[in-house]
Order: structure tokens, then C-alpha cells, then sequence
């Protein structure tokens, strides 16, 4: 096997994360809201979610290629300041959900969606914290070798396989019985 980059920052409480704590796997992916790829893995990934269900925790950080995909950072940083409300997987299924439309007007109507408070949602990002995440997130991914969207690490290594589902299904496997 080929030499993986390591993940550079390590998961900690202020991560999004999805599974039991103590999880044998631990699947942190960086993604890009209006990418296509990150939105043909987002069932993919619930499916494995589903599949390793007690022994798999799933880690979101933002890496948003705002050259090809101009709606992504406004996602992220809208993901970020509905996280602040204790929603984030909640805006984070419905931003990947309705991806062909990530229009200001769009995500304000998802933040309503999900039971969001908009007002304070308009706050955080002018006051530019949901920003500062979105940034470190994405300086985070550069440092650890992600070199596009999705990019998923394992336990703490770059996974370079295919991200379809039975290929990944049998790699994550393959970790959790070694």
C-alpha cells in the first residue's frame, strides 16, 4: 500500500461528528457544499453510516473550491453559523438535499427549514466567525493533503480509493477487522 498523507489536524469536540465516540473507525470527510462529487457521496457516506452504525464516526470539515463552485463558501460558512444553533447535521443534509439550488435566497429558506434562527444566523456571519471556521477547516484540509472534494481520511490516513460504496464498504471493513 502507498504512502497516505496524515490527517494534520486532529479530531476534537469542536468538530462536527455523527457516531458513537468511541469508535473503532473514525471517517473524517472535507467537503465542498455545490460540489457534484460531494453531493453524489453524501448517501454513500449515510449508507456507510447506517452500515457501520456502532463502530463508525463520521467527521465534516469544510473544504470549499470557491474557483469552480461560487455558491460553496456562503454554504459553508451558512452550515457553520446553523451549527452555532446546535443544528449543523440537520442544515447539512439540507444544503447537500438541494444542492442545485444554493442561491443567498436558498440557503436563508434552509436555515428556516431546519429551525434555524435566521436573524442570528445573518449576525454570526457578519460578524465572521462562521467564516474564521470555514477557513481553518480549509487551511486544515491543504495541510493534510486533501486535493479535492470529497476527500475522506480513515483513522487518520488519506483514503485514495474509490469513494463508491461497495469499494469503500470493503476498505472500511478491512480497517475495522485489522
Amino acid at each position: 500500500m502507498s504512502e497516505h498523507a496524515r490527517l494534520s489536524i486532529s479530531v476534537g469536540p469542536d468538530d462536527h461528528s455523527r457516531g458513537p465516540l468511541d469508535a473503532k473507525l473514525t471517517v473524517v470527510e472535507y467537503g465542498d457544499y455545490q460540489c457534484p462529487y460531494c453531493g453524489q457521496a453524501h448517501p454513500i457516506v449515510e449508507r456507510m453510516r447506517t452500515a457501520f452504525a456502532d463502530s463508525m464516526r463520521l467527521i465534516f470539515r469544510n473544504l470549499p473550491l470557491v474557483d469552480v463552485h461560487p455558491h460553496a463558501e456562503a454554504a459553508a460558512e451558512i452550515a457553520e453559523a446553523v451549527g452555532e444553533q446546535g443544528k449543523f447535521w440537520e442544515i447539512h443534509d439540507t444544503i447537500y438535499e438541494n444542492q442545485h439550488d444554493l442561491s443567498d435566497a436558498a440557503l436563508l429558506g434552509y436555515v428556516e427549514q431546519v429551525g434555524a434562527d435566521v436573524d442570528k444566523v445573518k449576525s454570526d456571519i457578519a460578524d465572521g466567525g462562521p467564516r474564521q471556521r470555514v477557513e481553518a477547516d480549509f487551511e486544515g484540509a491543504i495541510r493534510s493533503g486533501a486535493n479535492g472534494t470529497p476527500t475522506f481520511f480513515v483513522n487518520g490516513l488519506r483514503y485514495d480509493g474509490s469513494w463508491l460504496y461497495e469499494p469503500f464498504f470493503e476498505y472500511l471493513t478491512q480497517v475495522l477487522e485489522s
